[in-house]
């Protein structure tokens, strides 16, 4: 998943390029979802290298640098089964896949930050949010919370987490 690409008029990333980018560094099994990111691949090196690979080749090609956040299939059914809020909406539960652990003190800090009626928790590497009215009105505290965290992260709705575990396992 690569973070923040296509929102807006910046960080245009067309999904065909991505998957041949992805190609030409040698993934295979190449599939995107959506136009936010998503990418399904076989990596072919370790993820780590595969990942700073994919970044240096956008930021080359596009001018722009984003992280590139990976997660198994098996992360990816980990984490969905971990979400920790009911949710019945798709739009109000997500899952940010963050690029590293956050520390406890950076937990601790953002804990102090009022989110209002907004729930969020971390587990290892991924942050889980359920916004009250939906991520296009969270409340101010909760973003504060989770830069506070000090770790970068792509955030994805439980339904695109679904699908991407679905195209994973094909």
């Amino acid at each position: 998943m690569v973070r923040a690409v296509n929102v807006g008029s910046t960080g245009q990333l067309p999904m065909a390029e991505w998957r041949s980018i992805a190609e030409a560094l040698g993934g295979s099994d190449v599939a995107t979802y959506l136009r936010s990111g998503n990418l399904v691949c076989t990596p072919p090196t370790d993820v780590p290298e595969f990942e700073r690979a994919l970044e240096r080749r956008v930021a080359d090609r596009f001018g722009f640098f984003r992280e590139v956040v990976s997660r198994s299939s098996g992360e990816l059914t980990e984490a969905l089964a971990a979400y920790p809020f009911e949710s019945h909406e798709p739009k109000f539960a997500h899952i940010v896949f963050l690029t590293a652990e956050p520390t406890a003190d950076a937990i601790a800090s953002a804990r102090s930050i009022d989110a209002g009626d907004d729930e969020w928790a971390v587990r290892g590497r991924e942050l889980f949010l359920r916004y009250a009215r939906g991520a296009g009105t969270a409340h101010p505290g909760t973003t504060k919370a989770a830069k506070m965290l000090g770790v970068p992260g792509t955030a994805r709705n439980l339904t695109t987490v679904q699908k991407l575990i679905d195209l994973a396992t094909v």
